[in-house]
């Protein structure tokens, strides 16, 4: 059953959200009915424990970070148990202001349902009734508008997720549909109730990980497709060069075992097998003679150039920081990011750190990387087959031969290449890390912090970026099969080629190619270039971590 065809209701309670959960609900299906999401029954009363400990210590006047005292370098105010209510819309308000663009909308989506499973623990002292709260925003698609700025990743992501707590108040605004609105009249029309905020909720709702968190489910889950498409990538480069197939073979990545070096190989290796145009080490000395005087010139090279025989190993880096990248998201969105923390068992309140988003700065600087080496090696790829001196006959620029005839006056793939470079050279550049730029802030009581959010931000558009080379790449590559010709191809490169084909005609002389690019790219990250390519469906992003 999936959430494209069928109702499917996930149960919050703190533990077991996957991210495949988050990826469904926060990219629900254009057609069918999207997934759905409730407080399960042992969470509900973990909570409403969770809130009855919270009132009995704020009645016994314990001084409690943020609930009956200040925030920051304030926490030495203690204040009355009568104003703590006031305290929380206070907290909200001071922080609202965020700046940057509205964020979008599948990563405010997947903050809601994060936000809501990490208070689901019934670690928090927050009624079951803000969670639903959370939910209803979800589910009617009433949506925060929360700029994209203004989070260190530690304390919590404090500046949006207060975008999100004043909603919930009634307050701000919504994008809702096509529209925005201010949230009252959004309400209205959604038969969302407002809420009125107990002690503790507003710090609650804002003092975690779950924005930062939610852009790196989402690009965690993009970069996946982006590996994908990579190899497919690959192996029509390989056979628009007439590659040697060998580099792919199982013993050569079975002698440096790592997991992703080796499933990439594989992929390759199936991509091509049966091709009329990639060719084998057995092959290429074949045609020599083993009775030679000193010297002699072999008519085809016996290695291809590093951008297509280490292929393998630069994709297999991404495969493989993914798979412990989704280990570490799979924790952190099964987690209490909040502070303080209250311990029903041991009648307490807990002051720590929990909402610092280390693991996921540290994972996205990570990914990012990753992912960006693999923007430069498509890039590099992308070079050998426009440029003679490397194609191995294909025409400059992959202009077809008809046009020879006219000789400057189309450029083909030149412009294309160029863009590529710039592109790659942006997503390198988007690579530096951000979990090293720590600042000090609120008079050094939030003296290290985590830039999560920047990081995870980061990866996003390191993904969009490698993403169009990716797209820029295979279209030139689907180019050079044209030249070639796509009856010799591996039956798995013509598969692909004619979904390309299907979406984009042949370039039979200089033209806006924009447009282009865009279809192409939308092919890899809807995971329709992967199922033409035979991809077993990737139901789960974080399979890898199971």
């Amino acid at each position: 059953m999936t959430a494209s065809t069928h109702a499917a209701r996930v149960l919050l309670d703190g533990r077991s959200l996957t991210l495949h959960d988050v990826v469904r609900m926060a990219r629900p299906p254009l057609e069918g009915v999207a997934a759905t999401a409730a407080l399960s029954p042992e969470a509900q009363l973990a909570t409403e424990r969770s809130v009855r400990l919270r009132d009995r210590l704020i009645e016994g006047r314990k001084p409690i970070y943020g609930v009956t005292t200040g925030f920051g370098d304030s926490v030495t105010n203690q204040i009355s148990p009568e104003r703590a209510a006031h305290l929380q819309r206070n907290l909200i308000r001071y922080h609202l202001n965020g700046t940057g663009p509205d964020t979008a909308a599948d990563v405010v989506r997947a903050t809601l349902l994060i936000r809501a499973n990490a208070l689901a623990r019934g670690n928090s002292g927050i009624r079951p009734v803000v969670i639903d709260r959370l939910l209803d925003h979800l589910h009617a698609d009433v949506l925060p508008r929360v700029p994209e700025r203004g989070s260190l990743g530690a304390s919590g992501d404090l500046v949006p997720l207060c975008y999100v707590a004043s909603v919930l108040l009634g307050e701000g605004d919504v994008h809702y549909g096509k529209r925005l609105l201010p949230a009252a009249e959004a309400h209205r029309e959604a038969g969302i109730e407002p809420l009125t905020l107990e002690a503790k909720e507003g710090l609650a709702l804002i003092n975690g990980t779950s924005f930062t968190t939610a852009f790196a489910v989402l690009a965690a889950h993009d970069a996946t497709s982006i590996a994908h498409s990579a190899e497919i990538v690959t192996a029509f480069v390989s056979e628009a060069l007439l590659g040697n197939a060998s580099h792919f073979a199982a013993f050569l990545h079975e002698a440096k075992p790592h997991p992703g070096q080796v499933a990439v190989a594989a992929q390759v290796s199936r991509l091509i097998a049966g091709s009329g145009l990639s060719t084998t080490y057995e092959e290429i000395l074949e045609g020599t003679d083993p009775l030679f005087d000193d010297y002699r010139r072999l008519e085809q090279r016996i290695q291809d150039h590093y951008s297509v025989r280490c292929a393998p190993h630069v994709i297999g880096v991404l495969h493989d920081t993914l798979g412990w990248v989704r280990q570490w998201l799979t924790t952190e969105i099964n987690a209490s990011t909040d502070n303080p923390l209250f311990s029903v068992d041991e009648e307490r309140a807990h002051h720590g750190g929990n909402f610092y988003a280390g693991h996921v700065a540290q994972a996205m600087d990570s990914l990012k990387t990753a992912t960006a080496s693999v923007a430069d090696l498509l890039d590099r790829q992308l070079a050998l087959i426009v440029d003679p001196k490397f194609s191995r006959g294909l025409p400059a620029n992959l202009v077809p031969p008809s046009l020879s005839g006219e000789a400057g006056l189309h450029h083909g793939f030149k412009g294309m290449q160029i863009a590529a470079s710039a592109v790659t050279a942006e997503a390198l550049k988007t690579a530096a890390p951000a979990s090293v730029f720590s600042r000090s802030t609120e008079a050094h009581n939030q003296d290290k912090v985590s830039m999560g959010t920047i990081a995870a931000r980061d990866a996003r558009t390191v993904n969009e970026l490698t993403s169009q080379v990716a797209a820029i790449t295979l279209l030139a590559a689907a180019q050079a099969i044209d030249l070639r010709g796509p009856e010799q191809a591996a039956p798995w490169v013509r598969r692909v080629h004619a979904l390309v084909r299907s979406h984009v005609p042949f370039t039979d002389g200089d033209r806006r190619m924009e447009g282009d690019i865009a279809t192409v790219r939308e092919l890899i990250l809807d995971g329709s270039l992967a199922r033409a390519a035979g991809y077993s469906s990737d139901k789960d992003t974080d399979a890898a971590a199971a």
